[in-house]
């Protein structure tokens, strides 16, 4: 099988890399900005990369969606302030970038597997999400926070008729909060510069206080990187065309935590196991502040959201196993050793 991935120097794509390199015979034709992300995978035979930007270099796309059998538009903005901040470039590259690519598979009959994302659930009101039945809420126009949340949807929306009016062969799968080694740069300063665990990593490193936006109070699920790559490996396979035309939330519902136990777990867990940032951690303080202050006029957050994975335990046979604890030892391993 040869595999097209688009962004595969992010979180996603390169852990999905290292792990199709590792497991399978399947070659990967890969593109990005950069390459810092994919040591593990560039001397490989079966790696294909090439530095480019997917907005640019159209023609070198298309010539890799005739050539490959299955295509990962994995490239998005995906930092929560960068959604008030800059709203017309997360249109830009999570959708009109992306709505180019599902259109070249659907012209050339690939499949195509589209990462969404739990956002698309927005403010619903269930106690777990569910691909088929939950309403899929968000807030009002001046709340520009949600455009990430409905430019993810529509392209779910698009890939779904072309699967239905046009026989694309496609697969969505839905990250509750997927973290682990490698997700975002902890040494960024910038406020809202990363999602929230490498963001307080990194106040913690920098010996500064951790602000917690509405006092922290919001929970999700948190879903290490091996468990999500785990489901994503099965959903490519596709073993008796099980994932044809299906949407797969892929989330751990058992780890359903507040950001303000995430921030005490990260403060306590690195005063008791990394003597070199104990003293920083030590006088760290855990501070309430305005979501209006911190993110922006334009932001607005969910307090629940919790998935069922009933489809994918029931389709791809997947369970997640990374319990939340042994999840953030091993990323402030690799942050911190």
């Amino acid at each position: 099988m040869k595999i097209l991935i688009l962004g595969a120097n992010g979180f996603i794509g390169s852990h999905l890399s290292e792990e199709i390199l590792d497991k399978t015979d399947w070659q990967i034709y890969a593109m990005d900005l950069a390459d810092d992300k994919l040591s593990a995978c560039l001397a490989h035979d079966r790696f294909h990369f090439f530095i480019g930007d997917m907005l640019k270099e159209k023609n070198w796309i298309r010539e890799r969606v005739k050539e490959c059998d299955v295509i990962l538009p994995l490239v998005a903005v995906a930092t929560p302030a960068l959604y008030v901040q800059d709203p017309l470039r997360v249109f830009e590259l999570d959708f009109e970038a992306n709505l180019e690519i599902v259109r070249l598979c659907a012209e050339y009959k690939k499949r195509v597997i589209f990462p969404s994302t739990s956002e698309v659930y927005g403010m619903c009101t269930d106690t777990e999400f569910d691909e088929e039945k939950s309403h899929l809420v968000t807030g009002p126009i001046h709340r520009e926070r949600w455009i990430y949340s409905t430019s993810k949807q529509l392209m779910d929306r698009v890939i779904y008729a072309m699967g239905k009016h046009q026989d694309l062969a496609f697969s969505l799968f839905r990250p509750f909060n997927w973290y682990g080694p490698r997700l975002d740069n902890v040494f960024n300063p910038k406020p809202g510069g990363s999602r929230v665990l490498t963001q307080f990593i990194g106040n913690i490193l920098r010996g500064e206080n951790i602000n917690l936006v509405g006092g922290g109070l919001q929970q999700r699920c948190f879903t290490y990187i091996d468990d999500g790559i785990n489901a994503l490996m099965r959903i490519i396979e596709n073993k008796n065309n099980v994932a044809h035309n299906q949407i797969f939330n892929v989330g751990n519902p058992t780890e359903n935590i507040s950001i303000r136990q995430l921030a005490e777990m990260l403060v306590q867990m690195i005063i008791a196991n990394y003597p070199k940032y104990a003293d920083a951690a030590s006088n760290v303080k855990l501070l309430d502040v305005d979501a209006k202050n911190y993110f922006g006029e334009g932001y607005q957050d969910v307090s629940l959201r919790v998935p069922s994975i009933q489809r994918a335990r029931d389709v791809l046979n997947w369970e997640p196993r990374i319990a939340v604890m042994e999840g953030l030892k091993k990323t402030l391993d690799f942050y911190l050793n």
